[in-house]
């Protein structure tokens, strides 16, 4: 999909640049493939928030995507491409060859009318799922499962791919964007083709009236605290910082390492912080 400009009749429009969304479905979605979903305002089961600067927004329903793949060898038919509130990427509905409909990622190249399928064997088409062990090495993929049946979990965003690079002993090597290089089972799923929506990073929301209507609050600096507030905070006269970046708790931020899964550290091959372990 191409971005959309717009002429500047007021100041707010004079950088806006958005996602031209005119080829997508205008409808309302599939009524049994939502659930409701409650905004929790960033705040966690007693109340309090765990996630600062989360809040408001426009009342979202929350489309249920078949990340599985669980109809196997049943052959499906593209109805059309929607827009997901919940998520970067868009989303196709897809008519199984029994009147069945299920919501999946939308791959990028991807049109209404085209058919898909997830089987064991498939010809190498955006939409096709398949284990990772029948897909050649080289392959763009995206929606790839961390454990076999688990549904996708790698590469869901929009733009996002994977790319196979490697096949060995029952497991395969996938290089992600960030540039680590991992392996996973051979029996994992995967759908081939990029995500949809790649011109998402290139936006301008362009007003902070949009930002609200995300549910994104004002993200307030730490330097413009009190020091009761933040470890940033405070100073007679204005500051420009001073101190290393943190959180308000005082863990430090940019570059500080947060990954504690050791589990899993023999999954990965070549980490994305190159050098940093």
């Amino acid at each position: 999909m191409a971005l959309k400009n717009f002429n500047p009749v007021t100041a707010s429009l004079r950088g806006t640049i958005l996602i031209d969304r005119s080829e997508l479905w205008k409808g309302k979605p599939v009524k049994a493939l939502t659930v409701g979903k409650a905004s929790t305002g960033g705040r966690n089961n007693h109340g309090h928030i765990t996630s600062r600067f989360r809040g408001g927004g426009h009342k979202q329903s929350y489309r249920v995507i078949d990340f599985r793949r669980r109809r196997f060898d049943v052959p499906a038919t593209v109805e059309r491409l929607e827009y997901d509130p919940n998520r970067t990427a868009f989303i196709a509905l897809i008519k199984y060859q029994d009147g069945e409909l299920a919501y999946i990622l939308a791959p990028q190249r991807l049109r209404v009318g085209d058919a898909v399928v997830a089987s064991r064997r498939a010809d190498i088409k955006p939409g096709n799922a398949m284990a990772l062990a029948s897909i050649p090495v080289g392959t763009i993929i995206h929606n790839v499962e961390m454990k076999p049946g688990a549904g996708g979990k790698i590469a869901r965003a929009a733009g996002q791919y994977a790319q196979l690079v490697g096949k060995d002993a029952g497991y395969a090597q996938i290089k992600l964007m960030s540039g680590e290089l991992r392996v996973v089972r051979g029996e994992c799923l995967a759908t081939i083709g990029a995500v949809s929506n790649p011109d998402n990073s290139n936006q301008h929301i362009g007003k902070a009236g949009r930002s609200r209507w995300l549910g994104r609050m004002p993200h307030n600096r730490g330097v413009s605290m009190n020091p009761v507030d933040h470890p940033l905070g405070g100073g007679e006269g204005r500051t420009s910082g001073g101190g290393h970046p943190m959180t308000p708790w005082g863990k430090p931020t940019k570059g500080y390492k947060t990954r504690g899964n050791k589990r899993t550290d023999r999954m990965i091959i070549r980490h994305r912080n190159k050098g940093k372990g």
